[in-house]
């Protein structure tokens, strides 16, 4: 028994080491930012980058009517939240106030547009982004680097 438990031991230290848990951050802040990517690309018309669509004006002003902002205003800041939080995740750049502003949409979702998605989707969202807002974005993000250069 006692080799069991110094197998395991071993194996918990390196699976709790830097390097795996700087990589599974990394993984976190890639799968969290591709969410959120996606919807953003679908807010916007065909071919452009930040030309907010009819179809989303129309959606922010009909489906989602119950978020507590004007649709319109409702529509940009969505928009523009599910793209610039997702590029600095990937960067590891302001890590925990991306994936804080992306919990800050799960919840405004869960709440206001589909209430009965919390297990089936949101509880993941709000997971992976309570991670980040816990541990950072780890070593392989530009967050390390400057706090690095920042002599803390």
């Amino acid at each position: 028994m006692q080799a069991i438990l110094s197998h395991y031991d071993r194996a918990a230290a390196w699976v709790s080491g830097v390097a795996l848990r700087s990589l599974a951050l990394l993984l976190t802040r890639i799968v969290l930012a591709g969410i959120f990517w996606r919807s953003a690309r679908t807010k916007v018309e065909e071919g452009s980058w930040l030309s907010i669509s009819d179809t989303t004006y129309f959606l922010f002003a009909e489906e989602y009517a119950g978020v507590p902002l004007p649709s319109d205003i409702a529509a940009v800041t969505a928009t523009m939240s599910e793209h610039v939080f997702p590029i600095l995740l990937v960067f590891g750049l302001f890590t925990r106030l991306s994936a804080l502003a992306l919990l800050g949409m799960t919840l405004v979702i869960q709440i206001f547009v589909y209430p009965d998605a919390w297990w089936s989707v949101h509880a993941l969202w709000a997971a992976l982004t309570l991670i980040l807002i816990t541990q950072g974005g780890g070593r392989l993000a530009l967050d390390a680097a400057l706090v690095k250069a920042r002599g803390k």
